[in-house]
């Protein structure tokens, strides 16, 4: 008998716990365990409870604070504890701030000897519904507002939340949510997501049941999704999706990255560069913060440049413009049979030396 982890993630400590203090009490005889991690002392606080208290309180000291080290030296031991533990028919696994989900459904995917005893039931996110659309294409970090996960983590607060947005099987939102931040969360989330205003909403029954797919969850929040973006039934949001089987120009998007990065709004996808021609490049930002790396391999799969956006009230009227003047045209040279043999582009900064990636 596989036990069910809910596991709880979010960008506000406050939001986070409470959200966890909810579901505890409705979730069916449920343990909490809560993860923090103290990036300045190095620790990682954990915290395992249910509703007669507090079962077990402790800080662990970290080599190094980070999210793959917690995950790795406690968190998945500990959900894998407490499930074995035999006093507890759920596990509510509350995610130090700022860490997503999707490396531990990862881990639960392919370890066989954990999947014995766990299953991911459901991946909820808690937001702060009254700040939700600054949360999501504002430009604030993490590391401004505190809920950074270690020295090197300059993320920006939109791009987290949004991705976990993304990821969830259930968003719920606190407080005072407006109807433009609804339909931004709406559409950022998997199409049959759940999305609830009010703690109060969230049914603990069902989360126990499998709310999560994997399969589907990666298909929609993989950088090179194909699906077609769902309508947006919205006056109050937009989204955009901008597509070419052609690469980006290196020199002109290097130039002009903010045109499509920059801006309130949430922006994620893949594209490929004819210096780089083996290997899908990630293209994930929200609030003019943008970050850039590998993907996978392109594999068998025609490569292809895709951009998605979405942001609330009218969208900027460039972007189609500015998308296709970047792409490579046929009078840009060097070309040969789409990629370029040349020593450097530009984004070494950011991808690494040509020869070694390509």
């Amino acid at each position: 008998m596989r036990t069910p982890v809910v596991l709880l993630t979010g960008v506000d400590t406050p939001t986070l716990e409470a959200a966890m203090v909810s579901m505890l009490f409705d979730l069916p005889q449920a343990v909490a365990v809560r993860h923090r991690i103290d990036v300045e002392a190095q620790v990682l606080h954990r915290s395992v409870s249910d509703l007669s208290g507090v079962v077990e309180r402790e800080e662990i000291e970290l080599e190094h604070a980070c999210v793959s080290c917690a995950l790795r030296e406690d968190i998945i031991p500990t959900l894998e504890r407490v499930a074995r533990d035999g006093r507890w028919a759920t596990v509510l696994a509350a995610l130090p701030t700022g860490a997503e989900a999707g490396q531990v459904c990862n881990v639960l995917s392919w370890d066989t000897r954990l999947a014995r005893h766990l299953r991911v039931a459901t991946v909820v996110t808690a937001l702060d519904g009254s700040d939700i659309v600054e949360d999501l294409v504002g430009d604030a970090l993490l590391a401004e507002r505190g809920q950074h996960t270690s020295h090197d983590d300059h993320r920006g607060v939109g791009e987290v939340a949004a991705a976990m947005v993304e990821y969830a099987d259930l968003v719920v939102l606190s407080g005072g949510a407006t109807a433009a931040g609804l339909d931004l969360v709406r559409t950022l989330a998997r199409p049959d997501a759940l999305v609830h205003h009010g703690l109060e909403a969230v049914d603990g029954s069902a989360l126990c049941s499998d709310l999560h797919r994997h399969g589907e969850t990666l298909a929609w929040s993989s950088p090179v999704r194909r699906d077609a973006v769902p309508h947006v039934d919205s006056p109050l949001v937009w989204a955009q999706s901008l597509t070419s089987r052609r690469p980006f120009h290196p020199g002109r998007l290097l130039d002009r990255l903010e045109e499509l990065g920059g801006g309130r709004h949430r922006s994620r996808g893949c594209f490929w560069l004819p210096t780089r021609p083996g290997r899908a490049l990630v293209w994930d930002g929200a609030g003019g913060q943008l970050s850039i790396g590998h993907g996978e391999p392109w594999g068998r799969r025609t490569p292809h440049t895709r951009i998605d956006l979405a942001g609330v009230g009218v969208a900027p009227s460039h972007l189609q413009h500015s998308f296709d003047d970047l792409l490579l045209a046929r009078s840009d040279a060097p070309v040969g049979a789409g990629t370029w043999d040349v020593a450097e582009d530009g984004f070494e900064p950011w991808l690494g030396p040509i020869r070694v990636v390509a």
